[in-house]
């Protein structure tokens, strides 16, 4: 696990925490957060140089060597979707649609939709929860059967258990998040946490 320790990152995590920020609000924290998490998430993306011609002169660029596959996991992850976004030229965007069972809290997939050309493109999973990590390890076998093998976790607040879990299971994918928390408590919520990023961010709480 990647803990991303930044003093914007620490700020924009104590506006995401507190009870009285409105939707809007914590969508702007939100896709801000995103934003620095994207950098050291994609630290090693592979680029190649190209040719281009500025007001004065022929010069080299770079551009990136296959562009990565933006997945946000339904709903809560579509709050991370503009940030990476914002910092990736011709991102691709595709969908996982999966709910946690508030009973069992196991993870139910209900939609999914990817580009044809993936193969060989960096996959980026984004959920703002690790949780109890049933969600997003299910998610991680759902795009390794679909060909996926560069595969990067990005969240905003992870429990222990959360990471353990999806560490057990899928030892090769690297997990960045921008806080470690406490625990989970009985219902499988994070401690402190900020409630249902999902809920928070689409005003249906």
């Amino acid at each position: 696990m990647v803990l991303v320790d930044h003093p914007l990152v620490r700020v924009h995590i104590g506006a995401l925490r507190d009870r009285h920020a409105g939707t809007d609000e914590f969508r702007r924290h939100l896709t801000a957060l995103a934003r620095l998490l994207a950098y050291p998430a994609l630290a090693d993306l592979p680029t190649e140089a190209f040719s281009i011609e500025t007001p004065l002169a022929q010069t080299t660029g770079q551009r990136l060597r296959r562009v990565p596959i933006l997945v946000p996991v339904l709903r809560a992850g579509l709050g991370l979707v503009e940030g990476f976004a914002d910092v990736i030229p011709d991102a691709m965007v595709s969908h996982l649609g999966m709910y946690r069972d508030h009973a069992t809290l196991k993870p139910v997939r209900y939609y999914s939709n990817f580009p044809q050309d993936r193969h060989n493109h960096p996959f980026i999973l984004l959920d703002p929860m690790l949780a109890t990590g049933g969600s997003a390890s299910d998610a991680l076998d759902y795009l390794k059967s679909e060909g996926a093998e560069d595969i990067r976790l990005v969240c905003v607040i992870a429990a222990p258990e959360g990471v353990a879990r999806v560490e057990t299971r899928h030892p090769g994918v690297p997990i960045y998040t921008a806080q470690l928390d406490e625990r989970l408590d009985e219902r499988g919520y994070i401690l402190p946490g900020l409630g249902d990023a999902g809920d928070r961010q689409f005003g249906t709480i």
